[in-house]
């Protein structure tokens, strides 16, 4: 296993066109999913991305639309069953948290508040993940590469470029899976979408690529013309915006670099659809839908930048 730490990746052509699939829990999937649909049906086909980059979520997303139709991928989100939705005091097994979102909220919050940097606050953020899997069973590990696999069409690295972010639980250091990283696709989402413990892959642990710098990464398509990033999070942060980590901070940085950058953030029925709580399931239907109805009504615009 040779995760790849963001650093040493290779550049690419400014010619090619990268595409950012930011976090935001189950709802944002499914906007991601919707708004890429939308797109291709009103004929504007942006899973031909030279590159795709992926964080929590948004990794889900990029393996997904690496082997399905978004038309498939968006009617299936329609068709599925849809649960109930989740109380304040349900667990979410799959991902080995259980409480409230609040409860997940105040603890990142008291680790932001402690560090120095983002540097420092993804080191506490591992050494915390270790800690509660220190007391764990370690059968959550296996339950969500279950849920994990699951969700995903296909479970090998496709031939097309494909870039999934997480952190090394144990240092700190952001990494950057992808197909030459010897690790299983599926292990690779996993870890990235690993927001409540941290996700075993060897002898290493991984918790949510959202902690490397923010839910979108959109500074690992740094060398790419044209970058197209989609955050079902809106580009909000909870970091002090003098770490540098929000959207903005990246856009600039990409443009610097000679790379045309355009964003496609959640409009007000998009925040309609999410609700109060992303990570319930029973929001995806109804965010699907917004982001289907966003793409199509973004389409005409973005023809000719992506194109």
């Amino acid at each position: 296993m040779n995760a790849t730490p963001s650093s040493s990746l290779p550049e690419p052509s400014s010619r090619d066109r990268a595409l950012v699939l930011g976090g935001g829990g189950s709802a944002g999937n499914a906007w991601l999913i919707g708004v890429i649909a939308g797109l291709a049906d009103a004929g504007l086909d942006v899973t031909d991305a030279d590159l795709t980059i992926g964080t929590s979520a948004g990794s889900t997303a990029a393996a997904q639309i690496s082997c399905a139709g978004p038309g498939q991928l968006y009617a299936e989100i329609l068709s599925a069953p849809v649960p109930p939705a989740r109380t304040p005091v349900a667990a979410n097994g799959s991902r080995g948290f259980v409480g409230t979102p609040d409860d997940q909220l105040r603890r990142m919050t008291e680790i932001i508040a402690a560090s120095a940097d983002v540097e420092d606050m993804r080191r506490r953020q591992g050494a915390a993940a270790l800690a509660k899997d220190a007391t764990s069973d370690g059968s959550e590990h296996a339950r969500w590469r279950a849920t994990v696999a699951s969700r995903l069409p296909e479970q090998q690295w496709p031939s097309r470029a494909i870039r999934i972010t997480a952190v090394d639980a144990h240092t700190g250091e952001p990494v950057v899976f992808d197909g030459s990283s010897g690790v299983d696709l599926v292990d690779a989402v996993a870890a990235s979408c690993a927001g409540g413990f941290a996700y075993r892959v060897g002898d290493r642990r991984y918790i949510d690529g959202g902690y490397r710098r923010s839910s979108e990464n959109a500074d690992l398509a740094a060398g790419s013309g044209r970058v197209l990033v989609l955050s079902p999070l809106g580009g909000r942060t909870m970091l002090p915006l003098e770490w540098g980590a929000q959207l903005e901070a990246q856009i600039e940085e990409l443009r610097a670099g000679g790379s045309a950058v355009s964003c496609i953030l959640p409009d007000d029925a998009s925040l309609a659809a999410f609700g109060g709580n992303m990570m319930d399931l029973a929001t995806r239907p109804a965010a699907a839908r917004a982001g289907f109805e966003q793409g199509r009504a973004l389409a005409p615009a973005l023809a000719a930048f992506w194109r």
